[in-house]
């Protein structure tokens, strides 16, 4: 019983050296490590379940193993990021695998990859032709990036000279069913102002799984109970009907009024505010 207790509690301190330590190595996913960062979680889970099984006396030679390797690790972590000639020996540099539509075969070799390995590669970008690619690199994690050749990008803004606005990322104002004070106040937002909007969709706080605020002020809300019908806003085309009626308006007195100033400022403002629906409608 004794020895049962004793396992209990040094797995649960491997779990709580193994989180401090994963905390202090910081965040990579298992396809951004290194080969070395490989064998070293590797090792580390080893010699975790070697401290928790082993009911000899020595079992904290385990522990010491353990810092030594999270030591050296933490060590040459640190060391690569002040040195490329350190960054380049552990995790050798990117490899160019297609320079300006032609493969490179001594490359493919040297990274043992064969033409079915590249070719699935490319497929995976949504590439399925070699000429349709400029620049392919394989990474140090072993990731390939493509760059295609200037006919075959996607047709940006930039390219047309078409200049845009930024827009600010969306904020979640409302997560687990409680409002995130500090989301609503890096837009300017309030309590009252979101518990209004909440009040127009027939909802409260609490059913909401998750809400967010986008860079226009729209709210939109995944609740708990997916079989609810969240109604849709009407004060967009509310106001889009608003703003058409001012423009008709405008429009017929500028036909019936006799005084040519005021003719010529209704006919531009029914101008201006024609063009300005013309732009709002694709956000309606």
């Amino acid at each position: 019983m004794m020895e049962s207790l004793e396992v209990i509690f040094r797995t649960l301190f491997s779990i709580g050296v193994l989180f401090f330590l994963t905390k202090l190595l910081g965040k990579r996913q298992v396809s951004q490590l290194s080969v070395f960062e490989y064998i070293t979680g590797i090792t580390i889970g080893g010699l975790a379940a070697y401290i928790s099984l082993d009911t000899d006396k020595k079992w904290y030679l385990g522990l010491l193993a353990l810092a030594v390797w999270i030591g050296v690790s933490f060590g040459i972590e640190i060391l690569q990021m002040k040195s490329k000639k350190a960054r380049d020996f552990i995790d050798s540099k990117s490899t160019v695998l297609i320079k300006d539509g032609k493969i490179l075969e001594d490359n493919l070799k040297k990274e043992r990859l064969t033409t079915d390995d590249l070719l699935a590669a490319l497929r995976k970008k949504d590439v399925f032709r070699v000429a349709d690619v400029e620049f392919a690199v394989m990474e140090t994690d072993g990731g390939i990036n493509v760059m295609l050749t200037r006919e075959n990008q996607p047709l940006t803004p930039k390219l047309l000279g078409i200049q845009i606005a930024t827009e600010e990322a969306p904020q979640t104002v409302i997560m687990d069913g409680n409002m995130m004070d500090d989301s609503l106040d890096s837009f300017g937002l309030t309590r009252t102002w979101l518990q209004r909007e909440l009040v127009k969709r027939a909802i409260t706080v609490e059913d909401v799984f998750m809400g967010q605020v986008d860079a226009y002020g729209e709210l939109t809300v995944d609740l708990y109970a997916d079989k609810i019908q969240k109604p849709k806003s009407q004060d967009k085309p509310q106001l889009y009907a608003l703003l058409e009626k001012c423009e008709e308006d405008l429009a017929r007195i500028s036909l019936f009024t006799h005084n040519n100033q005021a003719k010529i400022i209704y006919e531009e403002s029914s101008e201006q505010l024609r063009n300005l629906l013309q732009k709002l409608k694709p956000f309606i």
